[in-house]
């Protein structure tokens, strides 16, 4: 058994909270660069390349790269062989939030009640998932999410008889009904399979997945690659103005679920995409 202190769970929340703000992922940096090269559209190509030189003063200012600095999402898998000391595991972590939105002057957008809306100060309560895997070893990433593009979001109880082409027409549904609201170009994450909430929870972590990187299921990657040729061929285009960019990859996840049932979700995130990972 290994003991992992709960001020250094803080200290890691912390700092990845912080980063994931102020530091654009490579993988999404080199995506919005090189679809710069490939924008047929002229405005497309400025607000391109004006999406790389707003993460580039970011990182080297160390500031934010959108006002919205999310409701932190949070991604944990527990090695079974750890114990947490000096303290409870939960509270280490929304310190951690707490402390790293204080420290990197992020903006608090967490209301402590949905009709009531007192902001919390803080942005805590983060959302907590956790996974209790193998090993002697903490592993989190931080994934703070703007809800302009959480508001464009969707999940539908689809039948099973609707198969592969319902689930596609959905899909570009909500992407079409989504518009220019979500900061396109996104990222789109789609779940299949589970139940109400499980199929909500594999389009969330399908966001996770770098740019370029397709489901390992030939049948689940053929899906992401169509979605991702005909959501850019709506005309969106970057921030909504047209061309060939609306969204930088479509990721799928799928998992096991009940015959009677066909459950999808799509999670849209912004160009952002916003997530930092470390682990103890």
């Amino acid at each position: 058994m290994r003991e992992i202190k709960a001020q250094d769970i803080t200290e890691l929340v912390s700092r990845l909270c912080i980063d994931a703000c102020y530091n654009l992922s490579p993988d999404i940096y080199n995506a919005l660069k090189n679809a710069s090269e490939r924008e047929s559209s002229p405005l497309g190509r400025g607000i391109l390349k004006t999406l790389v030189k707003n993460a580039d003063i970011a990182h080297d200012k160390e500031k934010p790269m959108c006002q919205d600095t999310g409701m932190t999402v949070v991604f944990v898998r527990l090695g079974q062989e750890v114990h947490v000391v000096g303290g409870n595991l939960t509270d280490a972590i929304n310190a951690g939030v707490r402390d790293g939105y204080q420290r990197g002057y992020l903006r608090k957008s967490v209301v402590n009640d949905p009709i009531l809306r007192e902001n919390t100060g803080d942005n805590t309560p983060a959302i907590i998932h956790y996974d209790i895997v193998p090993g002697d070893k903490i592993e989190i990433t931080v994934s703070p999410k703007g809800f302009g593009s959480e508001n464009k979001s969707d999940l539908r109880m689809l039948q099973p008889s609707d198969g592969e082409e319902g689930v596609k027409d959905y899909v570009m549904e909500v992407v079409k009904h989504a518009g220019p609201n979500p900061c396109p170009p996104t990222i789109v994450g789609v779940g299949i399979g589970g139940n109400f909430e499980e199929s909500a929870l594999y389009a969330k972590r399908a966001l996770l997945r770098p740019v370029g990187d397709r489901n390992p299921k030939p049948h689940l990657a053929a899906i992401e690659e169509e979605l991702l040729s005909r959501i850019n061929a709506l005309g969106i285009g970057p921030a909504g103005m047209g061309g060939d960019t609306a969204t930088l990859d479509v990721h799928v996840e799928a998992g096991p679920t009940h015959i009677a049932g066909l459950p999808v979700a799509v999670n849209i995130s912004c160009h952002a995409t916003r997530h930092s990972e470390g682990s103890l």
